[in-house]
């Protein structure tokens, strides 16, 4: 029958979830120490516990020699002669244990270090069983309960063993109550820790994935699946999921029928907003979703290879599309993958001037074309390694000053010569645009002139060739018949004397009737 001793270390171990060996390990431990300290002795102790009797005995081991001369340290060694005079079945290599006296010497002071090796050992042994058994469910969810709270940590009972939450793995938005029962992720487990070697969190994206798992069937059944999670705990998570079946809408299966499903998570997260988003294989198409509720104009990739991004937004949903305190947009190149870079469409339009005019080549005049400088404040300019005058315009007053030998006056003097040398260049390229101008304006009246011209000429060779052709025509009209006129006088004359002799013939009639009347 084990001995009480014996039956208080298996309840120990059963309690710890240890080996009773470590524990039986543990006490023959203590009992060496508490030995060799009263003793005063570099012996080789050792101490074995009866199960039986419950007493620990102690003994001083020696390991057996041949000879004398083999003997290196007595304390350690002894010869066969020697040793067999205390046990002669001893042989060459063997050890001769030698008891020491315990029982009834070893007091308090013995008895406090023998229970401070005792709880190391079982506390080194704890923490061995611990790590061994939870190594290997990293990223689990469980269910805690709240033990005690250690300063800004919580302490959770998770079963077997203690578990640690430290302000960082927590959300802002929770507060913990001894007895309230949460679900914790294994975030990690540490052997080396003084505290409870398992870390726990409710900060990390797994969280957010085992409550969709949970409330929406259609992830724990494959059909809809979650392809990437970026999460600020606290603040604000975007989820992104894709459907394998073409029937089944994957942001309307997490959301549920009036939000009832993406609710139910939200309240174990105790307010977290979350955004659902569609996943696409295309990242151009992928951002626009990614960054809602802002709306983006364009999203053009600057690097395939490195995954760089620009996306450029509406002056009016810039704030929107980075969010607070750049957060929407942090959110979404983490969900992503890619890093993306936001401007406003007036942000755009400046850069791409800014292009537009580096492409143009600069001018450089020199100090010498202004006529206002002399070469004394010419060469003091030069010095200083101002040697073009549109240098010269883009400094300030006060950098002036601060070049040796120049004083407000002589910026003064400056300032009007620069601004009549440019003043000078306005005028003539405004007089080159008044030339330009009246050149054109000569040009036009010229090629007005000219087409007059033209139509004159071309109208008078019209009217000339028509005339011509007229009067040929008329000639003709006249030569052609010219036969028949020639033919025609006598017929002419005829009808001619034709009618004389009828107008001859009339008086005579009117005559020969009055000479009847008569």
């Amino acid at each position: 029958m084990a001995s009480e001793l014996y039956n208080t270390i298996d309840a120990l171990s059963r309690e710890k979830g240890i080996d009773p060996q470590i524990v039986v390990s543990a006490v023959e431990d203590a009992i060496v120490m508490a030995t060799r300290k009263y003793y005063k002795t570099q012996e080789n102790l050792r101490a074995v516990l009866d199960k039986e009797t419950g007493k620990i005995n102690a003994y001083a081991v020696k390991t057996v020699v041949e000879t004398p001369e083999q003997v290196e340290d007595p304390v350690l060694q002894i010869t066969l002669e020697d040793a067999r005079k205390a046990d002669p079945n001893l042989e060459v290599g063997g050890e001769l244990r030698i008891p020491k006296v315990t029982e009834g010497i070893l007091g308090r002071i013995a008895a406090q270090l023998a229970k401070q090796v005792i709880f190391q050992k079982v506390r080194e042994a704890e923490r061995d069983t611990v790590y061994n058994e939870y190594i290997g469910r990293v990223g689990e969810v469980v269910n805690a309960t709240v033990k005690r709270v250690e300063g800004p940590d919580v302490i959770f009972d998770i079963g077997k063993a203690e578990a640690r939450m430290p302000r960082k793995e927590q959300s802002r938005l929770e507060s913990f109550a001894i007895g309230e029962r949460v679900r914790v992720v294994i975030a990690r487990v540490e052997k080396a820790s003084k505290g409870p070697g398992v870390v726990v969190s409710r900060a990390v994206p797994d969280l957010v994935q085992h409550l969709f798992q949970t409330e929406v069937p259609e992830i724990y059944d494959g059909t809809v699946v979650i392809r990437a999670i970026a999460r600020e705990a606290g603040e604000r998570t975007k989820i992104a999921v894709m459907s394998k079946d073409k029937d089944v809408d994957a942001v309307g299966a997490c959301v549920g029928m009036k939000g009832m499903r993406v609710q139910s998570i939200i309240r174990e997260l105790h307010g977290e907003k979350i955004d659902i988003i569609e996943y696409h294989e295309d990242a151009v198409t992928f951002a626009e979703k990614a960054l809602q509720p802002a709306k983006v104009s364009k999203v053009t990739v600057v690097d395939s290879g490195g995954k760089h991004l620009e996306v450029v937004v509406d002056d009016s949903q810039l704030s929107l599309a980075i969010g607070k305190k750049g957060q929407n947009v942090r959110l979404a190149a983490k969900l992503l993958g890619w890093k993306i870079d936001i401007k406003s469409e007036e942000e755009k339009r400046q850069e791409v001037e800014q292009q537009m005019s580096a492409m143009v080549p600069q001018t450089a005049t020199p100090l010498e074309s202004v006529p206002g400088l002399g070469e004394g404040l010419v060469e003091k300019l030069g010095a200083a390694g101002i040697t073009t005058v549109e240098a010269l315009a883009d400094m300030t007053p006060e950098q002036l000053e601060a070049i040796e030998g120049i004083g407000p006056k002589t910026v003064e003097k400056i300032s009007l010569a620069v601004n009549n040398y440019f003043a000078s260049l306005e005028q003539d390229s405004a007089a080159e645009e008044g030339a330009a101008v009246e050149g054109v304006a000569a040009g036009e009246v010229a090629e007005g002139e000219a087409a007059t011209t033209e139509l004159t000429e071309a109208g008078a060779e019209d009217i000339t060739a028509e005339i011509a052709v007229v009067g040929e025509e008329a000639s003709s009209e006249v030569s052609d018949p010219a036969s028949e006129a020639a033919a025609e006088p006598q017929a002419i004359g005829a009808d001619e004397n034709e009618g004389q002799a009828e107008s001859s013939d009339e008086p005579s009639e009117e005559k020969s009737a009055s000479e009847t009347r008569e």
